[in-house]
């Protein structure tokens, strides 16, 4: 096959040996399966930005620091070498919340490095060896669906509690590799205490997950888990094992009786007060 433009430099070095297939082509990047040396692995080449339909993108990356000062003021400023710098920044962020993913104990693939506009990493296969296909792809019984779907809310907890909300997970984003379950595409993940929009995202990226899950074992549409979640993060109780239940109460808000009474006695006050001058005019 042809060999995509971003990873003939690659090649070039070394880094990779063989472009074999090309897997799927999405909204923000190709996907490749090659050959690096005696290894099988996964090239993710980004698309340029102006052939990337991902929407919304300025909400995602609300709250990222850019360490160098330089980039970030060009960045700041919309120059031409800040757009190209804010791409970069936009394909580099992947790579580190993969890392920083992984390190939270959530099973994504393993990074090898990102090289000018494409990510190499592992290649999530099934048990025959084939490329693992997305949870959209496949159906199951209502037990593996209700094993799975805990599965993906403790990924979704797990991710939280470091800090990191996916952003855009659902069944097309998970695949059903040979030893479990495996989240991919995160060039969009948020950070949970920085983004205004980190509540709205967390809640939809577990409805999306209940929604596909439900198909199976119905009884999953009426849980509350991303509520349940996202009061517990804010409460500063969210651990990665912590027992979830999926129901969430609304917190009842407590009238304060003190104030109640002070707003009637001022109100008596005003009553009266009106009453005398009446009397004082006749």
């Amino acid at each position: 096959m042809k060999t995509p433009k971003l990873i003939k430099p690659l090649i070039e070095d070394g880094l990779i040996s063989e472009v074999i297939q090309s897997i799927m082509s999405g909204k923000e990047a190709s996907l490749y399966v090659v050959r690096c040396g005696t290894k099988i692995r996964c090239a993710k080449v980004y698309k340029e930005v102006n052939k990337r339909s991902f929407k919304k993108s300025a909400q995602y990356q609300e709250g990222r620091k850019v360490k160098n000062s330089r980039r970030a003021r060009a960045i700041q400023k919309g120059s031409k070498y800040g757009k190209q710098q804010q791409e970069k920044t936009w394909q580099n962020a992947e790579l580190l919340a993969l890392r920083r993913v992984r390190e939270s104990g959530v099973r994504v693939p393993e990074t090898f490095g990102y090289f000018d506009g494409v990510l190499l990493m592992e290649l999530i296969t099934n048990e025959q060896g084939h490329v693992a296909p997305r949870l959209a792809d496949i159906s199951m019984s209502k037990e593996t669906a209700l094993f799975e779907y805990n599965i993906v809310i403790r990924y979704i907890v797990c991710m939280l509690c470091a800090g990191i909300i996916h952003g855009d997970l659902s069944e097309f984003n998970v695949l059903a590799g040979a030893d479990g379950l495996v989240i991919i595409d995160l060039p969009q993940a948020v950070d949970a205490s920085s983004n205004n929009n980190a509540e709205s995202m967390l809640k939809r990226d577990v409805d999306n997950i209940t929604q596909y899950f439900s198909n199976f074992a119905p009884e999953l549409i009426n849980t509350r888990y991303g509520d349940e979640i996202w009061s517990l993060y804010l409460e500063g109780n969210l651990q990665p094992d912590i027992a979830l239940t999926g129901i969430y109460d609304e917190p009842n808000k407590t009238t304060n009786i003190d104030t109640v009474m002070l707003e009637i006695k001022a109100t008596i006050a005003e009553e009266e007060a009106r009453l005398a001058r009446a009397n004082e005019a006749e």
